[in-house]
């Protein structure tokens, strides 16, 4: 073999070991990012939001084209109160991981911002999803341009089903069928429910207690009785402060007239 032969299989061999230590070093990275995920989503279960959105920033800034890191940090934003860079990270994930997948949280952003149009072409991508379901019902009984209408007739078929097969699911279905009530004038049937809510509350973590008192305050407030919904709201706020659920509480509580 020639001088430019031996040159050109060192060459071979050496692009060869680039290939694998950068391959090796993919990987590697891979590993690493699914973890930081999973602990971030560990801490979001846990109520431990400022953890996992410091596991998630640097991730997202390094990956923001890659859809796991998008559809993660939508569910960090989402639950720190800030639906609205969640929506648009879960709209680009959603191109690439499913509908089955992120549509049902993203009804929930597009509900938070008051976007009844958004959420309902989103929900109707997973028309059978229970979640996606629920959280339309909350959509159409307490978003800005809902169809009270239909989430009553939603929350008929919620309340009749699976949703209460988790507690938290449970507590959201009686505060929906509550607000329903209070909108229809059915003071017994709400106050049923609130009471039925007061039952499983203990049983929530934080975080979900302030989404929960949230839904309390607009049945409050529907059946009239603001000052009750006020520190109904104040409540939900102090013992999740950084919460989805006491962001829209102190936004509507800011709505209400003073006493």
């Amino acid at each position: 073999m020639d001088n430019s032969g031996v040159l050109l299989a060192v060459i071979g061999v050496a692009s060869a070991v680039v290939i694998v230590v950068w391959f090796v070093r993919y990987q590697l990275s891979l590993a690493r990012v699914t973890e930081t995920m999973l602990d971030a989503e560990e801490a979001l279960d846990a109520g431990e939001i400022e953890r996992a959105r410091t596991l998630m920033a640097p991730l997202l800034t390094r990956f923001p084209k890659l859809a796991v890191v998008q559809e993660v940090s939508a569910d960090v934003l989402y639950a720190a109160g800030d639906p609205l860079s969640a929506a648009s990270l879960w709209e680009q994930a959603m191109k690439k991981l499913g509908a089955s997948r992120v549509a049902p949280r993203l009804v929930a952003a597009y509900t938070a911002l008051n976007r009844p149009g958004d959420a309902r072409r989103v929900a109707a991508l997973v028309p059978d999803d229970p979640l996606a379901r629920i959280t339309l019902a909350w959509c159409e009984l307490a978003a800005i341009g809902g169809d009270r209408a239909m989430g009553a007739s939603l929350v008929r078929e919620i309340a009749a089903g699976d949703a209460r097969a988790t507690v938290s699911g449970d507590a959201m279905a009686s505060a929906l069928v509550a607000i329903a009530a209070a909108e229809e004038g059915d003071a017994p049937a709400m106050r049923e429910s609130l009471h039925r809510v007061d039952e499983r509350g203990n049983e929530l973590a934080a975080h979900d207690r302030a989404f929960i008192g949230y839904l309390v305050g607009v049945a409050q407030r529907e059946h009239g009785a603001l000052d009750i919904a006020r520190a109904t709201w104040t409540a939900a706020m102090d013992v999740a402060p950084e919460s989805i659920g006491a962001a829209l509480a102190r936004r509507e509580r800011s709505h209400l007239p003073q006493s």
